[in-house]
């Protein structure tokens, strides 16, 4: 290159300084760090911070993680995974999406590897860790959705054939349920599977565009069978949703096998570590034991049987929202608020008087008002999260015993926690952005990934308005049986979770003052007045339109807007009920049980000033009242500022 005069010619030494530098530079992460190392040491201002606990905070660590056993078994396998350079995740931000899958499929492999080395079963508590160390970020997590599936709904013969084939990886499976035209509606699904008795095959058949399975993860590159859900067709008649075992590439060169056509769908909102796909099944066959059998099965002739209602087929997303709200859903909040809290104790902006010094931004009651409420709900979450899975587990038990009698209010549950709890994370993760300014909408924040991976959870497993009504129909359905037609009482028992639909209405509340809002049995007593209100106000609506000539159908989609309100009372009077009981099992914890006090009140109240309107509207609260709830928050956001420090717990519980 020809040089004109009086331009600067870099000197030899200083070109050779320019190499070193752009070598040094060439990792994306040392292009951002200037080529800092990473520091391992805590900050001054989050030191002090945690000089001022109030309890024990390794107590209440093992408390969230179940026992000191596990929080040791937690910290062992954390050790392992951060101290192994293959598991690094620095570079993930700098990569396209086909680079972030192939990352995923070798950590998951390595992961395999030392899980083998190490004895770590499938299943096992030190996977679950693994799992939640590395932020969920390995491929293949759909091959377990497969995997608890055919654990749910096939026979022990069924099992025992297929479950070491995934164990070993000699299969890689994806669950192929959700389809361009239908997703959370099951009814509405469209692939067939037709059974044809002269050769005990099951005709697998896309017969419609919008038939083509859509949005399973690991089937756009990777899986070799589909656990495909599809309408049953046997002896000229549909029985419904059941799912099948479907071959979809070769186990030779991983071709698709004929009558198959699968891809990837190409770019998404997040999860790009995962190959979401599309699958579509031209009469393909496949033998007859390859219907999951446990509870129905189609005899050589044709002959159709069923152990229980046809709901039962459900299970299987049943036993998916509960695993995804403490292992997928919640860890994103809190996650979410371990950064923008600590953020929040280190940057410094304003001072708070003339001359002042700068002061740390969650001195700010504003910032407390958007941080604080989030902490709480993800200690009132994780609490809910852990009870509805020991609820699942005593279930599951009966339903695999074939007593279904569980079902109906596990579904309920499941499906209006998994939507409220979704819902509020997102609402949460993004609050918590937002609280940190500029810097949150960098992704190396760890923010907008939060952000966009929690977006999904509001859709997939059921969309979160159709989860809701589900859980709806079941509250109608409760609240019918106690009080039959308008007016009329009579005596039943409900499940416990709507128990409250039997007892008296308290008309007002009691309260005089704001130290009497900090009583969790009046704030309970409050959430159960107005759900059980909502609740009677949308069944007497349905009534009422359906006496005015329409049938269920039409009255149940006229009055959706009410069931909705309903449903969310509920969830949110479970969920404090839960956060108070909870704190009635920590009586030998005094300290701890006196800060998650703290947090269940501050929830409890929040919820109730987020939702004041449905408090007033019959008077069960005044204008005054609510004015006295508003004093008792602000004086907890204060409190708990100036005392508490429980996201040190979820710093060290959550280490990433």
């Amino acid at each position: 290159m020809e040089h004109e005069p009086g331009d600067w010619i870099p000197s030899k030494a200083q070109q050779t300084g320019t190499k070193e530098i752009q070598a040094r530079m060439g990792s994306p992460v040392h292009r951002v760090s200037l080529g800092d190392t990473w520091s391992t040491q805590v900050h001054p201002d989050i030191e002090s911070e945690r000089y001022i606990q109030s309890f024990n905070v390794e107590r209440l660590i093992n408390i969230l993680d179940g026992g000191a056993q596990n929080t040791a078994l937690r910290r062992k396998v954390e050790s392992i995974i951060h101290s192994d350079p293959e598991f690094s995740l620095k570079d993930n931000y700098f990569m396209t999406q086909n680079e972030r899958y192939e990352a995923a499929v070798k950590r998951k492999f390595h992961l395999q590897t030392i899980a083998k080395r190490q004895g770590w079963s499938e299943g096992s508590p030190e996977l679950y860790y693994s799992y939640r160390t590395l932020s969920g970020d390995l491929a293949f997590s759909i091959h377990m959705v497969f995997l608890k599936s055919l654990k749910s709904l096939g026979s022990e013969e069924q099992i025992a054939k297929w479950a070491p084939l995934c164990n070993d990886f000699q299969i890689i499976a994806t669950y192929a349920q959700t389809e361009l035209g239908h997703g959370t509606y099951l009814q509405g699904l469209e692939t067939e599977a037709t059974y044809d008795a002269a050769t005990q095959e099951f005709v697998v058949h896309s017969p419609t565009m919008t038939a083509t399975k859509w949005w399973p993860g690991d089937l756009g590159r990777s899986a070799t069978h589909a656990l495909v859900q599809a309408q049953l067709i046997c002896s000229g008649a549909r029985q419904g949703m059941h799912a099948f075992i479907v071959p979809i590439r070769s186990l030779q060169d991983h071709t698709p096998l004929p009558g198959v056509t699968v891809g990837d769908i190409g770019p998404k909102m997040g999860f790009h570590h995962v190959d979401h796909g599309f699958l579509r099944l031209d009469h393909v066959r496949i033998p007859r034991e390859n219907m999951l059998s446990r509870f129905a099965q189609v005899l050589p002739d044709g002959t159709y049987l069923k152990v229980g209602s046809l709901q039962i087929n459900y299970l299987s997303m049943v036993v998916m929202r509960v695993d995804l709200l403490l292992g997928e859903i919640i860890p994103m909040l809190q996650k979410a608020c371990v950064i923008a809290i600590r953020y929040s104790v280190i940057r410094h902006q304003s001072s708070l008087r003339p001359s002042g010094p700068e002061v740390k931004i969650l001195d700010y009651q504003t910032q407390q008002h958007k941080l604080l409420p989030q902490l709480a709900t993800v200690y009132a979450f994780h609490f809910l999260a852990s009870n509805l899975l020991k609820f699942f587990h005593s279930s599951y038990s009966a339903i695999l015993n074939r007593d279904f009698s569980h079902l109906p209010e596990l579904h309920a549950l499941s499906a209006g926690i998994k939507a409220m709890v979704s819902d509020l994370c997102l609402q949460g993760t993004e609050l918590c952005r937002r609280a940190c300014g500029g810097h949150g909408y960098s992704k190396l924040s760890g923010l907008p990934s939060l952000v966009s991976r929690v977006t999904a959870s509001c859709t997939y497993e059921g969309e979160n308005t159709v989860l809701y009504l589900q859980t709806a129909r079941f509250l109608v359905k409760n609240y019918l049986q106690v009080h039959g037609s308008l007016g009329s009482t009579s005596q039943i028992f409900l499940p416990k979770s709507t128990a409250y639909l039997t007892t008296p209405y308290q008309a007002r509340c009691p309260a005089q003052k704001a130290a009497d809002f900090l009583h969790a049995k009046l704030y309970t007593a409050a959430w159960a007045h107005v759900a059980a209100r909502l609740i009677k106000d949308s069944a007497h609506h349905l009534q009422t339109l359906m006496q005015s000539g329409a049938d269920w159908d039409e009255a149940w989609n006229q009055s959706t807007v009410l069931h909705l309100q309903a449903a969310k009372a509920h969830c949110y009077y479970i969920s404090v009920k839960n956060f108070t009981e909870t704190l009635d099992k920590l009586e030998n914890e005094p300290a701890i049980q006196q800060v998650l006090k703290r947090l269940c009140d501050l929830y409890a109240l929040h919820s109730i000033l987020t939702n004041s309107g449905d408090f007033l509207h019959d008077g069960f609260l005044s204008g005054t009242q609510v004015d006295a709830v508003r004093t008792a928050y602000l004086n907890l956001l204060l409190l708990i500022r100036l005392k508490e420090n429980t996201f040190c717990c979820l710093k060290k519980k959550r280490k990433r």
